[in-house]
């Protein structure tokens, strides 16, 4: 460590491939593959070819056996100088923002000068598995020293034991998906269904409409035959969202293919640093990190909890900084489901439901306006890992060409989980 001085943050660079539909662009690639391609769109840009880093950080969801290194591999397929360090974390699908937190920690204590943080995460590539009684069977075998002990060990399996398995979409204690989760959510909070389909229309019209106008174009590195995010539906209509079918609750859901993210690939990552290394590199300070906090929620006999637990981290957050939530210029609220981010909404605006979750004060109203001005994860699809890289890259744009501003990050996960974080563009 070089000093007892905490020192400022900056958010220097981004970068990402494009989201992809699972089974769709990127269904012959994997975590590697993507996660190697959006940091040498990184390195490529901001001319870090060769460069040693203070450590690269991030992880998957969901990964091989072969991916246990996954980060330290990428990093070694880079043009990176090799003797930059890596990493893994994983926290559901805060992995990226929790990534972002880890790097900066170490940058503010003047552990290190600078540090990538990203994500990835691929449904495609999703591993299988062989039954517990199978593996079993085949690592006995494996101990056996006769080629017939062997034959009579392999004589206890049975067809049924040659099954795959493939990895559940739930959450272990409750054995509900995120979506029958926030089914239970919607109920709960009294979410409509119109209300979700509205929200989930406009993250795809303002994220068509950034798109048309090249906010993007800075920010994404083509990748195995993908130019943009091919979740993106600029042709949506409510009446088009309306048609389609609850997603969950087959009888009385709200919850559709329309209004909840779909599963999906992708791969992001963010450039931090000192100010002092930026400036001895000539790269530019988009925006600075000066929060972030972590909560968790119960959420196994409260199952409607699942996706809220940001609204403990924002409350405590906003009490550190001495901020009010109605302080910033721009929102980036993580939209695992449309209902899930209209039940926070809902809360921070009631005192009712702000006393019955828990929180100390009322956090009050946004404004709508500010928020997700981008097109969200709707919109863009949620590779789970991969969604921290591509909101704080959004936010320090916004911030960078508005000049100056303050911006409020929040992303929920499995779990219970939940970060938030401000970001800020300084001035004088």
């Amino acid at each position: 460590m070089k000093s007892n001085t905490i020192r400022t943050v900056a958010i220097v660079g981004y970068n990402r491939i494009p989201f992809a539909r699972a089974n769709t662009a990127y269904s012959t690639v994997g975590n590697q593959e993507m996660m190697t391609a959006a940091l040498n769109g990184l390195i490529d840009k901001y001319n870090l070819k060769g460069k040693l880093l203070g450590e690269v950080a991030g992880g998957a969801v969901i990964k091989h056996t072969y991916d246990n290194n996954l980060i330290r591999e990428c990093v070694m397929k880079t043009n990176l100088d090799p003797a930059t360090p890596a990493c893994d974390l994983q926290q559901a699908c805060d992995t990226g923002i929790e990534s972002a937190v880890y790097i900066a920690n170490k940058i503010a204590l003047g552990q290190i000068e600078s540090g990538i943080a990203g994500g990835v995460d691929s449904i495609s590539d999703m591993p299988i598995a062989v039954s517990e009684k199978l593996r079993k069977v085949l690592l006995e075998a494996r101990q056996a020293k006769t080629l017939g002990s062997k034959i009579k060990t392999f004589l206890k399996l049975r067809p049924k034991d040659f099954s795959p398995l493939v990895p559940k979409n739930e959450e272990s204690q409750t054995g509900l998906s995120m979506g029958g989760h926030t089914e239970i959510t919607a109920k709960h909070y009294k979410i409509s269904r119109e209300e979700q389909d509205e929200f989930a229309l406009r993250s795809h019209l303002n994220m068509a409409k950034a798109y048309d106008e090249g906010f993007f174009d800075d920010m994404i590195t083509p990748f195995n035959g993908l130019e943009k995010d091919n979740n993106l539906r600029k042709d949506s209509t409510i009446e088009k969202l309306a048609k389609l079918k609850p997603a969950f609750d087959k009888v009385n859901g709200t919850l559709t293919a329309g209004n909840s993210t779909p599963l999906s690939d992708g791969a992001s990552c963010i450039l931090l640093a000192s100010e002092e290394w930026a400036q001895e590199q000539g790269l530019p300070i988009l925006a600075y990190i000066t929060f972030a906090e972590i909560a968790a929620i119960e959420y196994v006999k409260n199952q409607q909890n699942l996706l809220l637990a940001p609204i403990f981290a924002a409350s405590r957050m906003l009490e550190k900084a001495a901020l009010n939530l109605q302080d910033f210029d721009y929102y980036e609220i993580h939209e695992a489901f449309a209902a899930q981010t209209l039940a926070t909404l809902k809360i921070w605006e009631s005192p009712e439901l702000s006393a019955e979750i828990g929180l100390k004060k009322t956090l009050g109203a946004i404004d709508r306006n500010k928020l997700n001005v981008k097109g969200s994860s709707l919109a863009a699809a949620h590779p789970f890992a991969a969604t921290g890289g591509r909101i704080i890259g959004v936010m320090a744009k916004l911030l960078n060409e508005k000049g100056s501003g303050r911006g409020f990050v929040s992303i929920c996960a499995a779990g219970g989980q939940g970060v938030t974080m401000i970001i800020e563009k300084l001035v004088g």
